[in-house]
């Protein structure tokens, strides 16, 4: 029997168990009031968001009750201390991600920094340049770019994808042109939960001399993001879905790119000078975050990130990624069920504990709604990716993604209501 210390009870391992990692999960459940709640809950919409530990919720209201000021250009010193809470969960963040403060901009969520890029990166596009995106992403990746084409005559590719959800690299040198402009690709499938080989696609694309979006909104969550190793030349990613609060976001940009393109909003803070024949921007990062930013957010989203460092955030993923695993091989058995992106006979590729089921002749808002009978929380829908569902022949599915909360225990008791669903539905 593994014996685990007050330590180990507190902290993921690579090396640990399935069962000594979901005693851990089992220990930080206290962390969120959440569940103080509703002891019962099964939460596994992790992929549309997580819940938040107490940490964070303090960072964010102390925020609120001891520093609540305006930041930047406040001469008082709670407005002083409330620029140095924010600049510093700026540095934080750059040292979640390896990356220089002046490189991370704060923004309200993935969305709005995909649609910055879109529309700061597109001002320096000419009709007949090109975007390279995949047949997996999430609306917030394709729909930016796609009013980017409407505006100015882009030209936007995608590459394919295998019928067990990965993609098809083979098409990849393909799609390069003279005309290519940048390649952006999700880190990880919302929806299937593949783990893209994002180093093969930055090295392709550069060697195409084309830079790299990522889209780390999946992926922030489960695995340390280190940008420079990676070398992407942007990424996104959203608080929310690492157990920080709503509203907040971040983009990391190479300072180069971010010192040749163009501001996205205009307003307050992202000016060094304004003239009424014209303005001058300020430096980066603050030339791309106009108006009051999300302060109490940012500071909650330092939190976050400093709370999944102290779990071990190297290890949560992989943990994730198994209970994703069991419940495969706890599901795949049952009658009518279909694992998208993952059949018996594909080869077993690299995964997050994100999976996602049909089940015949069953809606999957009825299938979410008899899980809730049973305080199973699961998404149901296409989840934002309509091109996905189209090209796997799908109207909606059920979506079951776990959290460094969730146990064994959940994805058996998962598995047991999805025999009996398919049984009485």
């Amino acid at each position: 029997m593994n014996l685990l210390t007050e330590r180990d009870l507190r902290v993921f391992s690579n090396t640990a168990t399935a069962a000594d990692n979901s005693r851990v999960a089992r220990a930080l459940k206290q962390d969120f009031p959440i569940f103080d709640q509703y002891p019962n809950l099964i939460y596994v919409d992790n992929g549309a968001t997580s819940q938040k530990p107490r940490s964070v919720l303090d960072a964010e209201q102390n925020l609120y009750t001891k520093a609540c000021a305006n930041v930047h250009r406040a001469i008082y010193s709670l407005g002083e201390q409330a620029t140095g809470l924010y600049e510093e969960a700026r540095k934080t963040m750059a040292r979640f991600i390896g990356a220089e403060p002046e490189e991370c901009i704060f923004t309200r969520g993935t969305t709005e920094a995909i649609n910055l890029l879109a529309y700061s990166f597109g001002e320096t596009l000419s009709a007949g340049d090109e975007i390279i995106l995949t047949e997996m992403e999430h609306h917030a990746n394709i729909v930016p770019w796609q009013q980017l084409a409407s505006r100015r005559g882009i030209v936007l590719k995608f590459i394919p994808i295998h019928n067990d959800g990965t993609l098809n690299l083979e098409e990849l040198p393909r799609l390069f042109t003279k005309r290519t402009k940048l390649l952006a690709a999700t880190m990880i499938s919302n929806v299937l939960g593949t783990k893209n080989p994002v180093e093969a696609l930055i090295a392709q694309a550069h060697a195409a001399g084309v830079p790299v979006l990522l889209d780390a909104a999946q992926a922030v969550p489960v695995e340390p993001l280190h940008v420079k190793i990676l070398d992407a030349d942007f990424v996104a990613f959203s608080g929310h879905k690492m157990y920080g609060p709503f509203g907040i976001g971040l983009l990391y940009g190479k300072r180069k790119w971010l010192e040749a393109l163009p501001p996205f909003m205009g307003g307050g803070d992202m000016i060094s000078e304004v003239r009424l024949e014209g303005f001058t921007p300020n430096e980066v990062p603050y030339k791309f975050e106009a108006g009051t930013p999300p302060v109490a957010q940012a500071v909650g989203m330092a939190e976050a990130s400093r709370w999944l460092t102290s779990i071990g955030h190297n290890a949560v993923g992989r943990y994730e990624s198994e209970l994703g695993q069991l419940l495969i091989d706890e599901i795949v058995h049952i009658p009518g069920l279909r694992i998208l992106g993952s059949q018996p006979g594909f080869p077993k590729g690299p995964r997050s504990g994100i999976v996602a089921v049909t089940l015949e002749g069953v809606h999957a808002h009825d299938l979410a709604a008899y899980l809730d009978r049973y305080q199973i929380t699961v998404r149901a829908g296409h989840h934002c990716a309509h091109p996905l569902a189209q090209r796997l022949g799908v109207i909606s599915s059920a979506r079951f993604s776990f959290g460094a909360y969730n146990t064994i225990e959940d994805v058996l008791t998962i598995a047991e209501i999805l025999r009996k669903a398919q049984k009485e539905l």
